[in-house]
Formats: structure tokens, C-alpha cells, sequence
């Protein structure tokens, strides 16, 4: 099978464009049917796959990288009298239970990335819904601030999926209407269990949409609304956007390399070690010295890297399950670099560059695999790189060195980045998530800000799982990966799920800790895949056999 890969730009778009015009961009979805991955099938009408998502997410992140002065991005369509049919029904139905799984995390990542965009960047989402609006189609709406929909008879929002194919509006669509629009729970069973959707002032009114307008009308208003929300926004109007330069990768059988993350799979043991170099440079003395590296800027680089890898790694290398951490360089180099993203948070290009590291770890904390960090000696878990060991299922500290290593020993140190500027999708810390229950020892790690904490100390303060002696090292890590690797997948991805989200429910966890759930239940019923099942059956004429047990 080919490898997905994750890397593109926009000359190479085929589904989508990037118009700008001032403060005012337009993302138009223009889908080539034959544009998919495969050739098994056509998307029409708007309809997606995976290729569509990973150019919205690459445009995503142009917008916000490249376009300092877009301060309203509106989402529409290419195409006459349809805006999205989304998620492309014969892919789903011929793809693997995998793919399609991983298929829905990532577009559940991208719609989120959108959110984040309007609530941390100034970079505020509108859609605007110029024709049918269904399914996977309306769930990009819903991740939007602002939804219209152009008032014509025809046009309609709607979420077909439980009706029609026997599955979830899994894209954090029931999550969306419920808790984001806040529609009534019994207008939002009966629009959920229609095909027909909702059109007009009754989509306003059930606050499915936020503003109707007709055609004769339409554009005028479209740009009105884009311009009235555009003035929320404190995006710099003068500033110079950086290019994000084409990722450079290199596979080599069973290694993955770029400049400051290497990846090594062993498959006999089904692991992949993930090996992060910490900057060979101190950071910049400004602002501008750091925007004039561009992308090479340690931290965006870094970003870029580790979020390609994870992605690959998840999507290429399903049968992988346990992934190691491990860092190699300078602990006061990383913090020298969170200490200029700190002081410089009120600038646009830091301020991205914190979120963009925000939501590459938050990729960590939904990937179905076992991570585990191993702090050695000539580690640099520090800052930004130790929010990695609380990332982590597990992690395994060497005490001391080992013999003939002339290398620092092993140490992990804190700084003020992990105490704020990483927040997991729950809204806490991951040293609050970690520490949930027990502030006197979130208190005294924060009192131990900077401090090169050893093995013992670190085990005592409660930073790490182990500390292990260098006679004892090898031996543990064996028994680890081999007892992991004997162990059910899918026991361990609902039991890595449940622990990681801990303290309080946010739209995101629920929308990863149970809508993704129970459409990954659902994705592997009769009901849905079985040769009679809906999703199979879908346009053929036939009308879908239920098992009718209620589970």
C-alpha cells in the first residue's frame, strides 16, 4: 500500500483555494472526484476523504503562519448549489476499519484547529452555506464561529448519518450541536434522525445556523458579516507572514529522519523509537531574529517534524504499538527558546508557534499507541520537550550514568512552559491533569522551576513512573515493551484513552473519549459494515437488514 503522506502546499492543492484579499480570506472547496486517495471511488459533490483533510489542514496552517493579516477566514463553496455532501460514503464503505478510524481523528484534529484558530489567533471562521449542507459537510460549518445559509427553498443544513448510513456524525457533530449551538436536546434528536435537514428562519431559529439571507442578497452580506467579525480580532495589521518550506524527510527502510527528529522501527518487537535533538544554537536574541530564521526557527521546525512523524507513524504503521521518546542535547538550550516564546507572547508569530506546539502534543495525547519517555543521560527533557514525559503512558528515568558515558547525567527540568502554555484538550495542564487532586505537589513543582531534578528526586517529586539503576535498565525496558506488546490493542487503546483525559469534560474530550468511541463501536457492527448493513448498502436500492437488539 502507498504511504499517505501528510506534506503538501498549495500549488500541489486540488480541492481547495486560498483567496486573500486584506483582512478577508476566502478557503473555497472546489473537490476534484478524481482527486481521492483511491480510484475505487469519485467525490462528488464536495464530498471528502483523507486527501481533502490533509489539504485543509495545510491550509489551516498557512493562513495562520503565512497571512498575519487575515483576521476572518470564510469557508464556502466552489461549486453551484451544494456546499458539502461530506464524508465520501463509498470510501467509507470500502475502507478498513483503521483507516476509516484514523481517517475521522484526523479530521476531528483539523475541525479543531479551526476553533483554535478563532479563539487564540485572531484568525476568526465564518461559513458561508450556499447550498445542501449535509453530514460531515455541515460538521465543517459547525466548527466555524458564524454560520449563514443563503434563505433559497433548497439549501438546508442537516446530519444524515444515523438515518441514512447507520453510523455517527462522528466529526464532533452531535458534540457541536449539543454543546457548542446549544440546541434543545429534542429539536436536536429529531434533526440528527431526519435525512431532510432544516432550511431557512427554522434553522436560525433552532440555532442550527446564525443568520439566513437571500440570494439576491448573499454576497453583500457574506461580506459584511466577514468584515463586522474581523473587528474582533487583534491580528497585527502590518506584519510579515513567514513561508513554511517544504518539510524535509528521508525514509530509509525502517528509518525516518528529518533535521531534528529521527524515528527507528523496530518491528520485530513492534516498536519505534522517537529520537528529538534539542537546538545546536541559543535562541535569538528578538523577535525578529527569530522571524528572519523562518521556518528553520528551532521550535517550528521542531513542531513540524514531530506532528509529520506522529502522523505517519499513525497512519502507515497501524501495527507499531509502542513508541519510545527519548531527546538528546542541551536542557538550558530548550529553555533559552521557551524563555523568548514566553517574553514574546504578545507577539503574533510566538503566540503561533506556542498554540502549533499545543496542538502537536495534543496529537500525542489521541494517537492509539503506548508512549513511553526514557530520561538518559545527554537528554534534554526540559521545558517545552518534559511536557513529552508527561505526555507519556509511561516513563523510566536512568539514575546516575553509565559507565564509560561522559555525558550529563540523566535529569529532567521544569520550566514556566509547562505550567500554562500547553494545555491538554480538558483545559488543564498536563501537571495538573497528572497531579489531579494533589496541589501540594503540583505547588512544589512549580517551586522547582529550572532545578536539573535526577533520577531518585525526580521519582520522589512524582515526575516520572521509575528511576532505574544503569545494572537495572536494560532488563526493565525489555520486560516493559514485552509485556505491552502480549497485551490486547484494543484493551490497551480504551484503557490509554480513559486515563490520559483526566478531571474535567470538555467539548474536545467528549468528542475523543466518546463520540470517537462509540463511531468506533459502531464502524464495526453488522448494522453499519455487515454486507447488509447501511454504510455497504448505500445507494444500491436495497434497504439495510438490522440486527434489532439494542446493546
Amino acid at each position: 500500500m502507498a504511504i499517505i503522506d501528510f506534506r503538501t502546499e498549495p500549488s500541489r492543492y486540488r480541492h481547495w483555494r486560498i483567496e486573500c484579499e486584506g483582512e478577508i480570506a476566502s478557503l473555497v472547496m472546489d473537490v476534484d472526484p478524481a482527486g481521492g486517495l483511491s480510484a475505487d471511488y469519485e467525490l462528488k459533490l464536495n464530498s471528502y476523504d483523507l486527501a481533502v483533510d490533509i489539504e485543509l489542514n495545510d491550509a489551516l496552517q498557512r493562513l495562520r503562519f503565512e497571512h498575519p493579516e487575515v483576521r476572518c477566514v470564510v469557508v464556502k463553496s466552489g461549486k453551484d448549489n451544494v456546499f458539502c455532501a461530506g464524508a465520501n460514503i463509498r470510501m467509507l464503505g470500502k475502507a478498513t476499519h483503521a483507516h476509516k478510524v484514523n481517517f475521522c481523528k484526523f479530521t476531528n484534529e483539523t475541525r479543531l484547529a479551526m476553533e483554535d484558530a478563532s479563539a487564540n489567533s485572531g484568525q476568526i471562521y465564518m461559513c458561508a452555506v450556499n447550498g445542501s449542507c449535509a453530514g460531515g459537510g455541515y460538521e465543517l460549518a459547525l466548527a466555524t464561529d458564524y454560520i449563514m445559509l443563503v434563505d433559497d427553498r433548497r439549501s438546508a443544513v442537516s446530519l444524515p448519518e444515523t438515518p441514512l448510513l447507520g453510523v455517527l456524525p462522528g466529526t464532533g457533530g452531535l458534540t457541536r450541536v449539543s454543546d457548542k449551538r446549544k440546541v434543545r436536546r429534542d429539536r436536536a434528536d429529531f434533526f440528527c434522525s431526519t435525512e431532510e435537514g432544516i432550511r431557512g428562519t427554522k434553522a436560525v431559529e433552532w440555532r442550527l445556523v446564525d443568520e439566513v439571507a437571500p440570494p439576491s442578497k448573499w454576497n453583500d452580506a457574506v461580506k459584511a458579516r466577514a468584515l463586522e467579525l474581523a473587528k474582533r480580532s487583534d491580528r497585527p495589521a502590518g506584519a510579515k507572514g513567514i513561508a513554511l518550506t517544504p518539510l524535509d524527510r528521508k525514509i530509509d527502510g525502517d528509518c525516518v529522519d528529518y533535521a531534528h527528529v529521527s524515528v527507528e522501527i523496530d518491528r520485530a518487537r513492534a516498536v519505534a523509537t522517537f529520537t528529538l535533538r534539542g537546538p545546536t544554537q541559543p535562541a535569538p536574541a528578538s523577535v525578529e531574529a527569530a522571524q528572519a530564521q523562518g521556518a528553520a526557527f528551532w521550535p517550528l521546525a521542531l513542531a513540524r517534524e514531530l506532528e509529520d512523524a506522529i502522523l505517519h507513524l499513525r497512519t502507515n504503521e497501524p501495527a507499531i504499538g509502542v513508541l519510545l521518546l527519548r531527546s538528546e542535547g542541551e536542557a538550558h538550550a530548550v529553555l533559552g527558546y521557551d524563555a523568548l516564546l514566553l517574553k514574546s507572547q504578545n507577539d503574533w508569530l510566538m503566540r503561533e508557534i506556542r498554540h502549533y506546539l499545543k496542538r502537536v502534543l495534543k496529537r500525542i495525547d489521541v494517537t492509539a499507541k503506548t508512549f513511553i519517555a526514557l530520561i538518559e543521560p545527554g537528554s534534554c527533557f526540559a521545558g517545552t520537550l518534559a511536557e513529552l514525559v508527561f505526555a507519556a503512558d509511561r516513563s523510566m528515568m536512568l539514575i546516575g550514568t553509565r559507565e564509560g558515558d561522559n555525558r550529563a547525567p540523566a535529569a529532567i527540568t521544569l520550566g514556566e512552559a509547562n505550567f500554562g502554555a500547553y494545555p491538554m484538550g480538558n483545559g488543564l495542564t498536563r501537571l495538573e491533569s497528572r497531579f489531579l487532586g494533589e496541589p501540594e505537589t503540583l505547588a512544589a513543582a512549580k517551586a522547582g522551576i529550572g532545578m536539573a531534578l535526577a533520577g531518585e528526586e525526580a521519582e520522589e517529586r512524582g515526575l516520572v513512573t521509575f528511576a532505574r539503576e544503569d545494572f537495572d535498565w536494560d532488563d526493565e525496558l525489555r520486560v516493559m515493551i514485552e509485556e505491552r506488546a502480549s497485551q490486547s490493542p484494543d484493551a490497551l487503546t480504551g484503557m490509554e484513552a480513559n486515563l490520559r483525559f483526566a478531571g474535567p469534560e470538555s467539548m474536545e474530550t467528549k468528542i475523543f473519549g466518546r463520540l470517537t468511541a462509540w463511531q468506533n463501536w459502531i464502524f464495526q457492527r453488522p448494522n453499519a459494515v455487515g454486507e447488509q448493513g447501511a454504510l455497504k448498502l448505500y445507494g444500491s436500492g436495497v434497504k439495510p437488514a438490522y440486527a434489532k437488539e439494542r446493546i
